[in-house]
């Protein structure tokens, strides 16, 4: 019994050290990973309509200007965050 303990132990260490996460741990995928940054760097929720993307945006872009001490990576992510949260958007909404 303490063998099988041991090999199942061992095969659940395994499998975190190469997938990343536990077994029992929901799978997210890259795109809502990539949804969820944008949404939080815009400061949006979830449901936020066009108008509320592109006013965050600006917001954003703002603070971050490089003639205000940003860099203009941080102009190039919050415009792919922009860019990605309005191609979510229902067609009948753009």
């Amino acid at each position: 019994m303490l063998k099988f303990a041991v090999i199942a132990a061992a095969l659940l260490l395994l499998f975190r050290w190469t997938m990343g996460r536990w077994p029992w741990e929901p799978k997210i995928s890259t795109r809502n990973q990539a949804l969820f940054r944008a949404r939080r760097l815009l400061g949006v929720e979830a449901n936020a309509s066009r108008a509320d993307i592109i006013a965050a945006h600006k917001r954003l872009i703002a603070m971050v200007h490089p003639d205000r001490g940003g860099s203009s990576d941080q102009v190039h992510e919050a415009n792919a965050a922009r860019d990605l949260l309005l191609d979510e958007l229902p067609r009948e909404v753009r």
